[in-house]
């Protein structure tokens, strides 16, 4: 089965019956299933709605309040056809990107977007297929633009030969969703409705968000069976004193920090100091998290379930012992539990005695 401290991306392999690939979300959201996943014992088949009952008072939630923009582009350069996805917005204004046929793109090329006025100037590539972008607009106007000339750039896994529907618009945003700039929703926030925040409030259960910019690296496998040489892509982030001051706080008291998805996870532990300590955080953040790694700000993970050999299952591998992750998506895959972006989710409960566990 290979060693939980192993460098091999094939030990964080396993087969997924694709009938288990979620096309759609639980209506309502939070009807959505949970496996409760605590360090030992049995595992619990719960769903979403029961997320009162299973934190404490004195818990804080903390979810990631980006909001997901249409950033999958069709473009021209001349006659040819160059697909665009937008990854991540760069300090000065210019945009990485990953294109297809980025073979074909010479820096100064100039972009065209059918049916708008806008164009884009290629400023450099890379060997990966990743472009530097400088559009000719930006703020409200490039809003405008995307808003005109992109799409959703949806999971591949989620089939829509016909594109992205007006219901996937709606679908693939989360009510927290406040600060544009990601180009994959953080999913586990999918499963909120205002009637669960309202339930959580009343069991005690306090909520804050931070912003992580969930860039479009989040899809890209790893390549190779090496873990150590894998490259994580940098995605950029977002802690308020405010909120540093309420994770601390919330820790003082005794309650536990529950992060909502991955995403808050890595930014949550980007921003924390040996002792736990959060600090008010605005930057990139390219943190790889797996077995072996120390954990030093988070209790719980609130994630969805996750594709194999992706470093997000090697993250909840490091969150909640190898060995047990392992276990609990046997048994999600025996129970029918609906997998990846619109499917079901876990709550994790970190490993007691560190991450060998």
């Amino acid at each position: 089965m290979g060693h939980p401290m192993s460098d091999q991306v094939s030990d964080f392999d396993f087969d997924l019956p694709p009938a288990l690939v979620a096309e759609h979300p639980a209506r309502p959201r939070d009807a959505a299933r949970l496996l409760d996943i605590m360090p030992t014992g049995p595992f619990h088949d719960r769903v979403v709605r029961d997320l009162p009952s299973l934190l404490r008072p004195g818990d804080l939630l903390v979810a990631n309040d980006t909001a997901v923009i249409p950033a999958q582009l069709d473009a021209r350069r001349g006659e040819a056809r160059i697909g665009i996805t937008l990854d991540r917005i760069l300090p000065d204004g210019t945009w990485h990107a990953l294109a297809r046929n980025a073979r074909r793109l010479r820096p100064g090329d100039v972009l065209t977007f059918p049916g708008t006025p806008n164009t884009a100037a290629i400023l450099s590539r890379d060997d990966e297929g990743g472009v530097i972008l400088r559009f000719d607009t930006e703020g409200a106007a490039f809003d405008a633009f995307l808003q005109t000339a992109g799409v959703l750039a949806l999971p591949p896994y989620i089939a829509r030969p016909q594109g992205p529907t007006e219901q996937d618009r709606q679908d693939y945003a989360t009510l927290f969703a406040a600060h544009r700039g990601a180009v994959a929703a953080p999913t586990a926030g999918l499963h909120f409705t205002p009637q669960l925040l309202a339930a959580l409030e009343a069991a005690g259960v306090a909520c804050c968000t931070l912003t992580l910019h969930v860039g479009a690296g989040t899809f890209l496998p790893v390549r190779g069976n090496s873990i150590a040489t894998h490259r994580m892509h940098a995605e950029r982030g977002t802690i308020t004193e405010e909120t540093a001051e309420k994770l601390n706080r919330t820790r003082r008291a005794g309650g536990r920090i529950v992060a909502v998805g991955t995403t808050s996870l890595r930014l949550l532990e980007s921003a924390a100091d040996h002792d736990g300590t959060i600090r008010p955080f605005a930057g990139d953040t390219a943190i790889f998290i797996r077995p072996g790694y120390r954990f030093r700000a988070v209790d719980l993970l609130m994630t969805n379930f996750h594709l194999p050999r992706s470093t997000l299952f090697m993250l909840v591998c490091a969150f909640a012992g190898y060995d047990r992750m392992r276990d609990a998506y046997a048994h999600a895959i025996g129970a029918g539990y609906r997998f990846y972006s619109y499917g079901d989710a876990c709550l994790l409960h970190r490993a007691p005695t560190g991450p060998e566990a």
